[in-house]
C-alpha cells in the first residue's frame, strides 16, 4: 500500500519507483507460495539481501539512493521436519536493521542525521563534528552465529540468522576500532574460507585498513596503508596470490566534508586529468606489491580476477569512464532521472614486473553492473559472468536514464555469447546470484533474482538452471509483499530454518 503522504505517483512516474520510495513493508517468517515450476531438490540454505527500505520521511527524500534505511530479506529453503521426505519448501522475512538512528529518526518521524548524500537538517554550526548515520543498506555477511548489515563507512549491524532480529553494532571482537570501517564487499577465498575485507580511514593522512580473517572470523592480518588522497573504493577484487584495488582519480574536498558544508557525495570531485591508480596487494601480508598507472575510469564492482600463467594479472570489471554514475544514482532516489551514466564490462591484463597495463578486452559494451561469477571461481579464471543490464530491445542510450536494470545476462568468455534471462517490460531483477548445485562440481547451479514487478507492484524470487538462463524459470516464489530495490545479497548454504 502506497502512502500518499509518502509519495504522489503520476502516470508518468517510471514504473520501478514504487519499490524505491515506499517504505520497506516488514513481514514475519512466512512460507512463500510456489507460483511455477518447484524448488530443486538440492537448494538447501538461505539467500540474504540487503537494499534500503526507507527512503521519504514526511514527504521529504533522501539525498541519495545510497542514504535509505537497510531492510534486509532472508528467504530460507529446506524441508519441513514434519516432512523431511517431502518437497522442498521455503519461507521468507523482511525486517528493516533497527540502527539506533533509525529508531530516533522512526520517533520524529524526521530526518535528523547527515548521511553519505544530505546533511543534517540544522544549521551549519550544530552540523560541525557530528557523525554520519550508519544506514546498514549495502550488503550482507554471515558470520559465525549472526549475519552482519554491512554498510560503506562504519561497523556492521549484528543481525539473528533466522528472524533478522538486530543484535547490534558489531566490532567483531574488538577489531574494529571506534571510527574504523568495514567494507560491504568482503572477498571470501573459495579454497581456504578466508576472509578478507578493507575500509577507508579518513583525516589529513587518510589510510587504507587491510583485514584478513580466517573462515571463523579469528584475525589473522591487519595493516594500514596510505593513501594518496580519500578517495571513493567500493569493492576490490582476489585475484590469485593478490588483492586488487583499483583507485579512481576522486578527490575529496576535506574540510568543507568535515566541517559539514557539504555531504561525502557533493564534496567528491571528478579529476579526469589524473590517473587511475591499481594496487596489488599480497594477500598473506597485506603489504603493497606493485602500483600501476592507468587512464582514469570509475566502477562501482568487480567481476573477478586471476593470474595468469605468464604471472600477469586480469581483472573484470564494470567500468565507468568517470563519476557521473554518482549523480545518476543520486537522482533515482527522487525518480526524476536526467544523468546518462553507462559502464563496459571490461577484461583488464597488467604485467606486474613492467609496471603497465597490457590490454584491454570489452566483454559487453551494454549498460551493466553487479557483476558475480561462481563463488568457487573467485580469484581463479572463469567461464562464465553474470549481471544486472538492461533489456536487450532496450537499446536508446536516453531510455536508459529513465529505467532500473530490467534484465540479467550471462557472458561466456570460451565463445563471447551473450544470454538473457527472458523478463517482461517492467520487471526488474535484483542481483542475480550464483548458488553451486552440493551434487555439481562448483560450476553448476542456479542463478537467483528477487524480481519486482512493476505492472502489478509485487515481488517474486525466480530461480534459473544457470546454464538454461534464456529458457523460463525453474521455480517461481510469490513474496507476501513488495520488496524494495536493493544492492547486494549472499548465499548461506546451511539452513537456519
Amino acid at each position: 500500500m502506497v502512502l500518499a503522504t509518502e509519495q504522489a505517483q503520476t502516470s508518468r512516474d517510471p514504473q520501478w519507483l514504487p519499490a524505491v520510495r515506499r517504505p520497506a513493508i516488514e513481514f514475519p517468517l512466512t512460507p512463500l507460495t510456489v507460483t511455477a515450476g518447484a524448488i530443486p531438490e538440492n537448494l538447501q540454505g538461505t539467500l540474504y539481501r540487503n537494499g534500503p527500505g526507507r527512503m521519504v520521511r514526511s514527504g521529504q527524500p533522501t539525498g541519495h539512493w545510497f542514504d535509505g534505511d537497510g531492510a534486509v530479506l532472508a528467504v530460507h529453503f529446506g524441508r519441513s521436519p514434519d516432512q523431511p521426505q517431502g518437497p522442498p519448501q521455503a519461507q521468507a522475512t523482511y525486517r528493516m536493521v533497527q540502527t539506533a538512528a533509525y529508531e530516533q529518526e522512526e520517533a520524529a518521524d524526521r530526518w535528523l542525521f547527515a548521511n553519505y548524500g544530505q546533511l543534517a537538517p540544522k544549521p551549519w554550526w550544530q552540523r560541525v563534528g557530528r557523525d554520519l548515520k550508519n544506514a546498514a543498506n549495502t550488503s550482507v555477511l554471515p558470520w559465525g552465529d549472526r549475519l552482519l548489515a554491512l554498510w560503506e563507512g562504519g561497523w556492521p549491524h549484528a543481525l539473528d540468522l533466522d528472524n533478522l532480529t538486530t543484535i547490534g553494532p558489531d566490532s567483531l571482537g574488538g577489531v574494529l576500532k571506534p571510527g574504523q570501517a568495514f567494507s560491504a564487499h568482503p572477498k571470501v577465498d573459495p579454497a581456504t574460507g578466508e576472509i578478507y575485507n578493507f575500509g577507508a580511514l579518513p583525516g589529513p593522512r587518510p589510510k587504507l585498513n587491510l583485514l584478513r580473517f580466517d573462515r571463523a572470523g579469528r584475525l589473522l592480518a591487519q595493516r594500514q596503508l596510505p593513501l594518496p588522497s580519500l578517495s571513493l573504493i567500493h569493492d576490490c577484487v582476489l585475484a590469485g596470490p593478490y588483492l586488487v584495488f583499483c583507485i579512481p582519480p576522486l578527490s575529496l574536498e576535506l574540510l568543507p566534508a568535515l566541517l559539514n558544508f557539504k555531504c561525502f557525495s557533493d564534496a567528491m570531485k571528478w579529476q579526469g586529468d589524473r590517473p587511475t591508480q591499481v594496487w596489488f596487494v599480497d594477500r598473506e601480508t597485506l603489504t603493497l606489491t606493485a602500483t600501476i598507472e592507468a587512464e582514469p575510469w570509475f566502477q562501482w564492482h568487480f567481476g573477478n580476477g586471476w593470474q595468469n600463467p605468464d604471472r600477469s594479472v586480469s581483472l573484470t570489471m564494470a567500468r565507468y569512464p568517470d563519476f557521473a554514475t554518482n549523480q545518476h544514482l543520486k537522482e533515482v532516489a527522487s525518480g526524476k532521472i536526467t544523468t546518462l551514466a553507462t559502464s563496459q564490462y571490461v577484461e583488464l591484463r597488467f604485467d606486474l614486473q613492467r609496471r603497465q597495463l597490457l590490454d584491454q578486452r570489452i566483454l559487453f559494451d551494454r549498460h551493466s553492473d553487479f557483476p558475480t561469477v561462481a563463488p568457487s571461481e573467485v580469484g581463479s579464471p572463469n567461464r562464465y559472468s553474470y549481471f544486472s543490464t538492461h533489456r536487450p530491445d532496450l537499446d536508446r542510450p536516453a531510455a536508459f536514464k529513465q529505467e532500473q536494470f530490467g534484465a540479467i545476462a550471462r557472458h561466456d568468455a570460451q565463445t563471447d555469447r551473450i544470454t538473457y534471462a527472458n523478463l517482461e517490460p517492467g520487471c526488474y531483477p535484483s542481483e542475480p546470484l550464483f548458488v553451486a548445485d552440493p551434487a555439481g562440481d562448483g560450476r553448476s547451479g542456479w542463478i537467483l533474482s528477487v524480481v519486482y514487478d512493476g505492472n502489478r507492484d509485487c515481488s517474486d524470487l525466480q530461480i534459473w538452471q544457470s546454464d538454461r538462463l534464456d529458457d523460463a524459470p525453474i521455480a517461481r516464489l510469490a513474496f507476501p509483499h513488495p520488496i524494495n530495490l536493493g544492492f547486494h545479497g549472499v548465499w548461506h548454504p546451511k539452513s537456519t530454518s
